[in-house]
């Protein structure tokens, strides 16, 4: 009974804001989020880092396939709990590579990623499938 309640909330909220249903990425408490767009066929995927992962952590930018790999094109926001998110809108039916940068020094993959690719570096790259 909860459960349906709750279902139909959602629907009825994501019906007024004009977005399906938010999913989380697999099991990932919610941690990179994605609504699919009705009325266009994008996505808006919220990135966050949590502060475990940048503790002392001032700028964070992420670069990846959606901005041309640009380190400085896209700043995210800091939160009072000190984790940082962003939300961009790509494009469905994509898979797209990238990366966080924290002050400007060192790359952090994002630990809830939908998967991870090897790149020319040695490491990986966070994978978000949308």
């Amino acid at each position: 009974m909860v459960q349906a309640m709750k279902k139909n909330f959602i629907k009825k909220v994501a019906k007024k804001l004009n977005v399906s249903e938010k999913i989380s990425s697999n099991r990932r408490n919610g941690r990179i989020k994605k609504e699919y767009l009705k009325s266009r066929p994008g996505c808006k995927v919220t990135f966050r880092l949590p502060k475990d992962a940048a503790p002392q952590a001032q700028i964070v930018n992420i670069a990846g396939d959606f901005n041309n790999w640009d380190k400085d094109h896209t700043k995210m926001k800091q939160l009072k709990n000190g984790d940082f998110t962003i939300t961009l809108e790509l494009e469905k039916g994509r898979e797209y590579r990238f990366r966080y940068l924290i002050d400007n020094r060192r790359w952090e993959n994002d630990w809830f990623a939908d998967k991870y690719v090897p790149n020319l570096y040695g490491g990986d790259d966070s994978v978000v499938v949308v």
